[in-house]
């Protein structure tokens, strides 16, 4: 049997035929795509399903409100909470905290000039200074407008592309799914935001380092368990990121003690007028479409996003002195393509099952406490669910609406609570939820253990995202690097030649390689110049 043959008879296994469904067989169609969507409406409008989405929106509406905690922190904190709810009202109350806490980052900055969530930094430039005109109600309604436009337009973008690509997808054998996860680890540590690439890989390779404890992939063999019989299936996903995002960012706000500025509580008129909403379509439409695109790429996220967008309209205006004095357009830049983000970034988790940011990455372990793994397999065994998610994140992004408008007031006045008070209540919250995983006492010590190692990280300007994708990613890459090399006989010129065999493959460690060498060329083309003018100079004495 050829090469290639051996990884088709790998992709079409009775593991993956068993799984495919009657859309999936026939192919998308309009048709099938419909009844995919239609699926979920049963479970999404079911009055708990309801409920918890509700709530869900309305607490990450207030976590991102309140300085110092963010959407990974919440969703991280609250995973634990939801084991005891079923598959679809967990996710839906996650993924309203997702899409809230999200949307909450702008109340802070408008109000206090700082930044609830990092996705919120550009939002600052001009909701703050707007405010301080006297038009706080303005910028928080332009600010909830554009986050509802955002995230709303980017799950039609996920609900239209997620499925195509998740069908496509099912074709993959190993070889494409090595690749894939390569290249997911190396953008993850190109693009981190406001470290240097070094520290980035640092991470990323320490992720990798712990992805390894637990059980061999291929023989079953225990490895660097030292005798621990809690670390066979490895290191508790969920307590060690309840630990590197809750406890962390808790140590690091204490020793921070930031004084916080007084709330502004004169809103006045909060609704946006339509002259504001028509001088800012073109700027919505726009970021929606950055928002979507850089949350589909690993390891960027809404931070990256909102500084993207917000350069580009600054770039294109006619006017951009204006920016940073309470422009319009930049509320809306920033706010749309963060908001943009939450839909882009599950394209990828639902499609290929691997997280865009280090909020899906966490939803990759409620999804695995359900008894569910994201991916293209997902379409097939759980349609039902995948278009509750769809579905759901929609209504998430209504309540967020709903609640942005008419609890403005509310959500101002709960920004008066004490930072030492949040603290304690995070770090306790901390303790119980990685002791509810399994009511054992080792969660509590990885929690810990990783919780020390998330403020030494930020600490050292070391940043977490990349450590989250490798211990998702890691496995992933072993697996089905190990399994290729099995079916290249362990012939490394044999499994060098399967890429030329697998366009998709070749092609995506094209990408990987590009990815990793561009610094170097960038910074080599940079100094350029320099070393030029140098070689010129001393041609010249001589």
């Amino acid at each position: 049997m050829c090469l290639r043959c051996r990884f088709l008879a790998v992709s079409s296994s009775e593991k993956y035929n068993c799984a495919l469904s009657d859309w999936t067989k026939r192919g998308v169609t309009v048709a099938n795509l419909l009844g995919l969507y239609t699926s979920g409406l049963g479970l999404v409008f079911k009055p708990d399903v309801i409920l918890f989405t509700f709530a869900g929106t309305f607490l990450g509406i207030i976590i991102g409100a309140l300085p110092g905690l963010t959407a990974v922190m919440g969703v991280a904190i609250l995973i634990p909470l939801t084991y005891g709810l079923s598959a679809e009202v967990a996710l839906m109350a996650l993924l309203g905290v997702y899409c809230g806490a999200v949307y909450g980052g702008s109340i802070s900055a408008t109000l206090l000039s700082i930044p609830g969530t990092p996705a919120a930094v550009m939002t600052t430039m001009d909701a703050h200074p707007m405010a301080k005109k006297g038009e706080a109600g303005r910028a928080l309604g332009l600010a909830t407008v554009c986050s509802f436009i955002g995230g709303a337009l980017s799950v039609i973008a996920l609900s239209v592309s997620a499925p195509l690509i998740a069908n496509f997808a099912l074709k993959f054998t190993s070889i494409e799914l090595f690749s894939i996860a390569i290249f997911g680890l190396s953008i993850m540590a190109y693009v981190a935001p406001g470290s240097s690439v070094l520290k980035a890989f640092v991470s990323g390779i320490f992720g990798l380092l712990i992805a390894t404890i637990g059980l061999d992939p291929m023989s079953a063999y225990p490895r660097f368990t030292f005798g621990r019989p809690e670390l066979i299936t490895g290191v508790e996903f969920i307590s060690a990121m309840i630990g590197l995002f809750g406890l962390g960012e808790a140590l690091s706000q204490v020793e921070a003690r930031a004084v916080v500025a007084e709330v502004q509580t004169a809103l006045g008129r909060i609704i946006p007028r339509w002259d504001d909403m028509k001088r800012i379509i073109g700027t919505m439409l726009r970021s929606t479409v950055i928002g979507t695109i850089i949350g589909a790429i690993p390891g960027t996220g809404a931070t990256i996003a909102s500084i993207v967008s917000y350069g580009q309209e600054k770039r294109i205006s006619k006017h951009p002195e204006r920016f940073g004095t309470g422009c319009p357009e930049g509320i809306a830049a920033s706010e749309t393509a963060n908001n943009a983000c939450t839909g882009g970034a599950m394209i990828p988790l639902l499609s290929l099952g691997i997280p865009g940011d280090s909020v899906t990455a966490l939803l990759v372990g409620a999804f695995m406490i359900h008894g569910l793994r994201p991916g293209p397999l997902l379409f097939t065994e759980r349609p039902d669910l995948v278009s509750a998610i769809f579905l759901g994140m929609f209504v998430a992004n209504v309540f967020m609406l709903i609640l942005g408008l008419g609890g403005a007031r509310l959500f101002a006045m709960i920004l008066k609570i004490p930072k030492d008070l949040l603290n304690t209540l995070v770090i306790a919250l901390c303790f119980v939820g990685s002791y509810a995983i399994r009511n054992s006492v080792f969660d509590m010590e990885v929690m810990l253990a990783f919780g020390a190692l998330g403020y030494a990280f930020r600490k050292a300007g070391i940043p977490d995202a990349p450590l989250v994708l490798a211990l998702i990613l890691g496995p992933m890459m072993e697996s089905n690097l190990r399994r290729t090399l099995a079916l290249c006989d362990g012939n490394v010129v044999t499994f060098l030649q399967a890429f030329t065999q697998h366009p998709i493959a070749g092609v995506t460690m094209l990408a990987t390689v590009a990815l990793l060498l561009s610094p170097l060329i960038i910074r080599r083309r940079s100094t350029a110049p320099q070393r030029i003018r140098a070689e010129d100079r001393i041609s010249g004495k001589g």
